[in-house]
């Protein structure tokens, strides 16, 4: 989780050639004070990465040596099958990111463990500017034979030829920096929520620990513990910068919402912890910062049984995390609610990547050529952007499947949707939407092992995520394996607040197949919300299973208008989908009972 952008100048390498003996003030600064809420052992692991780095053997620093020196493992630790190191290192950059918004905002110097690496950064807070010297990587030194990191004086004569002219230069950096950073912060405040546009990562969200109004123990251990669950399942979904800031005091006043805007946050999530005599309920809500205003709110009950109390916590934190994260979850569609209309070169890459998931909502023809230049241009901007490459490589495979790729160029198309997928695996190997993208080829060029294996493992790196379950299910269903691609498709639909209409096809088609048409149009009428040639012909088909002629008519005739080539040729378009044929066969047989003539018939 990266961390609250900040409005002071930071000066950031790996590690550093300031004297050891600073970076060692600055470690003892952290784990002596009560605002760093690491556990004994993440604090075990934070002086460990410090110290061997300054060692000079940062480029041990792996997830198995790591396990086996901080964490006790054996000389048998899988990194891969035991992910201790990899969740603890998350939770250790949640742990300095809340120290540094609060206790730690003026230390002269800040460390902090980048995303997907554990060598330890040092950056200069820009307060301290004047007398702390610039930042370089320890491992640039360790690339020089000739000076030794462990070995190389860091006040040599040669050091301080230099120095007068490289704080001149940070001296005026800094001051362009301030500059920069008031009007940022203008922006920042006058916009409102689409504030979280300008960053790659996405909005800045805080989860307060949730509030005891009771005196039972119950209800006092439920509060402890749901605010730190519910950001480890947040954590699943891609661009959210998390924090639970020790800066930020409970409740909804107007206290925190000022601390709020003055760290930069989007939202505020928080909640309250009661009980009587034979239930509990925690209730939740989600603030925009800007507004204040609560923009969702639920309310949790369970039967109150002491024994199942951690299962009933670990429960409603997923089910929260679902409903703020997933992909088309309350926070992204607020965020997306502010897009201005037409797109725009100055727009942000989260933003693009914002416009891609409004895009896949619907698959309206005329967004995906915009949306792709959009892309394009955000992998160019930030090319270690793993989820700008996922959806890229998603939307070039869309231009094969949907028929929208020229005859001559589709093998490129399939060929950059690969490649794009690939980057984005590269850059974050755990990324669920690459993980996704990449399943969906592999799918669309009749590898379906392959792409089950990858969405399988999607499921299993984030099973909150109501879309990942989707995909699998129309993946399975789409093959014929109704069964179990069902369930996904119904529990993925159950999860989501506003589901896309793509969810309900093969629901529809299953009803369909068993002879339940009133359930068919009931899952196909959900579908239109898409406003999809392929939701009509459902409806279409519904509607002539049940005898209503003129509205399956109706139907077919809202087809025409929207997919031309659908109608012409639905078989083909079916089995661009990989559709088994016996899908093929009743998807033609029912649009012909709905009045569908086939052209040339």
């Amino acid at each position: 989780m990266a961390s609250i952008p900040k409005m002071e100048l930071e000066l950031s390498e790996p590690l550093n050639k300031l004297p050891p003996e600073d970076v060692r003030l600055e470690l003892q600064r952290v784990l002596e004070s009560s605002d760093f809420r690491a556990t004994p052992r993440r604090r075990e692991m934070l002086r460990y990465l410090v110290e061997e780095s300054l060692a000079g053997r940062a480029r041990t620093l792996k997830g198995y040596t790591i396990g086996v020196a901080v964490f006790g493992r054996g000389d048998d630790f899988d990194p891969q099958a035991d992910p201790v190191v990899r969740l603890e290192a998350r939770r250790l950059r949640r742990d300095l990111d809340s120290y540094y918004v609060s206790a730690g905002r003026d230390n002269p110097l800040r460390i902090s463990i980048p995303k997907g690496h554990y060598v330890p950064e040092i950056s200069c807070n820009s307060r301290a500017l004047s007398g702390v010297p610039e930042s370089v990587s320890q491992e640039e030194t360790e690339q020089r034979p000739d000076t030794p990191p462990t070995e190389r004086p860091l006040n040599q004569t040669n050091e301080r030829k230099f120095a007068g002219s490289r704080i001149r230069w940070i001296s005026v950096s800094a001051a362009i920096a301030v500059l920069l950073a008031a009007i940022a912060s203008w922006l920042w405040l006058s916009r409102g929520h689409d504030s979280a546009l300008a960053m790659t990562e996405g909005p800045a969200v805080a989860v307060l620990p949730f509030r005891s109004l009771g005196v039972d123990e119950h209800t006092t251990f439920l509060a402890d513990g749901i605010a730190e669950q519910i950001m480890t399942a947040l954590s699943r979904f891609p661009d959210f910068r998390l924090y639970s800031p020790s800066g930020i005091k409970e409740g909804a006043g107007s206290d925190s919402l000022k601390q709020g805007r003055r760290l930069g946050l989007a939202y505020i999530v928080e909640g309250s912890v009661t009980s009587d005599n034979d239930s509990i309920r925690i209730g939740t809500h989600l603030i925009e910062v800007q507004s204040g205003q609560i923009i969702w709110a639920e309310d949790y009950r369970r039967p109150l049984m002491p024994g199942s109390l951690l299962q009933v916590q670990s429960e409603i934190a997923s089910d929260i995390a679902t409903a703020l994260g997933q992909p088309y979850g309350i926070i992204r569609s607020d965020v997306t609610i502010g897009l201005p209309e037409d797109f725009n070169p100055s727009m942000s890459s989260y933003e693009c990547v914002l416009r891609a998931y409004s895009y896949r909502r619907s698959f309206v023809r005329a967004l995906h050529a915009p949306t792709v230049d959009c892309l394009e241009q955000a992998v160019e901007r930030d090319p270690k952007y793993a989820e700008a490459w996922a959806l890229l490589g998603w939307l070039y495979m869309d231009g094969v499947r949907f028929g929208w790729t020229p005859e001559g160029h589709k093998q490129e198309a399939f060929n950059k949707a690969i490649d794009a997928t690939e980057r984005a695996l590269k850059q974050d190997a755990r990324n669920i939407t690459a993980l996704k993208a990449a399943a969906s080829s592999h799918h669309y060029v009749g590898n379906y092992a392959e792409s089950q294996r990858l969405q399988r493992r999607a499921l299993e790196l984030n099973s909150n995520d109501p879309d990942t379950q989707a995909q699998l299910g129309w993946r399975l269903a789409i093959r014929g394996e109704f069964d179990e691609g069902i369930a996904y498709l119904q529990k993925a639909v159950s999860r989501t607040v506003n589901p896309p209409g793509w969810y309900f096809h093969l629901i529809a088609i299953d009803h369909y197949l068993n002879g339940r048409y009133a359930e068919m149009l009931t899952a196909a009428n959900s579908s239109t919300r898409d406003g999809s040639g392929i939701s009509w012909s459902l409806v279409a088909i519904a509607e002539g299973a049940l005898g209503n002629a003129t509205a399956a008519r109706d139907a077919l005739a809202r087809m025409e208008a929207i997919s031309p080539h659908l109608i012409q040729d639905p078989a083909a378009a079916f089995r661009r989908h990989q559709a088994t044929e016996d899908i093929v066969e009743m998807i033609v047989s029912g649009l012909r009972q709905a009045g569908w003539d086939e052209p040339g018939a």
